[in-house]
């Protein structure tokens, strides 16, 4: 009996990995996100039971019961497949589950995914990182405020890209902080709605403009000079200024 906690990667099933796609093709039961593409989840079997414990806004499934779940269908069933979106242990949960999970005497597996925090500014033409730049990524969670926020404020580094993941409903107040600590107003930025999907969408503002500017989710906020490239097209990469 084992259970699986597999990367659906960022969204187009052209991007799972050949280990993900395997182990969905022989799968009893999958436990999805609700991000998982439709064209993911139909590599399961047709007879595979599909169970969706999406967190959604407003009536999110609780992450204890989720444990409780694999658990149960854990010591029921031999091929158990966790399909979470992007990598499971980018804000997935996923080392949560895998804890809880082994706890309990499951055997388990982890494939990784391609995370939405590389994918989706790729999707774009954004490097994350470039040479002149940018010097390094901070990828992190833009969920929360309040107590267990993230200090914008001390992430404010004009040579690092910051990649925020589920940042679009605190995106004022998260460019508010990045500039108190001294980060420019006209710092650019780019999100990307959908990323790797036929819905994908990219959105380009400054930094003291975030805050106003209409973003649907899913989508990653990439702030930093990297964020006015765009190295799917030729044009734009050839006059931009590196130095």
């Amino acid at each position: 009996m084992s259970v699986f906690l597999v990367g659906a990667g960022p969204g187009s099933v052209d991007l799972l990995t050949l280990r993900a796609a395997k182990l969905l093709s022989r799968a009893q039961v999958v436990v999805y996100d609700r991000l998982v593409d439709d064209e993911v989840l139909a590599l399961a079997p047709a007879d595979a039971e599909r169970i969706d414990v999406g967190k959604r806004p407003g009536g999110s499934h609780n992450q204890a019961l989720i444990n409780d779940l694999l658990i149960s269908l854990g010591q029921r069933f031999d091929r158990v497949v966790r399909l979470k979106g992007g990598d499971p242990f980018v804000f997935g949960r996923g080392g949560e589950e895998l804890a809880a999970l082994r706890s309990a005497g499951i055997h388990t597996e982890v494939v990784p995914g391609i995370t939405s925090a590389f994918a989706a500014p790729l999707a774009a033409g954004i490097p994350v990182t470039h040479r002149g730049v940018s010097r390094g990524v901070c990828v992190i969670t833009g969920h929360t405020l309040g107590d267990d926020a993230v200090d914008y404020s001390r992430l404010a580094n004009g040579q690092i890209t910051l990649v925020v993941l589920m940042g679009v409903a605190n995106r004022g107040a998260i460019a508010r902080q990045l500039m108190s600590g001294g980060l420019s107003p006209s710092t650019p930025v780019a999100a990307i709605e959908s990323a790797s999907t036929p819905a994908q969408r990219v959105l380009r503002c400054r930094l003291d403009e975030l805050g106003d500017t209409e973003i649907l989710n899913p989508a990653a906020l990439v702030i930093g000079a990297v964020a006015a490239l765009d190295l799917n097209d030729a044009e734009v990469v050839a006059g931009a200024e590196l130095a």
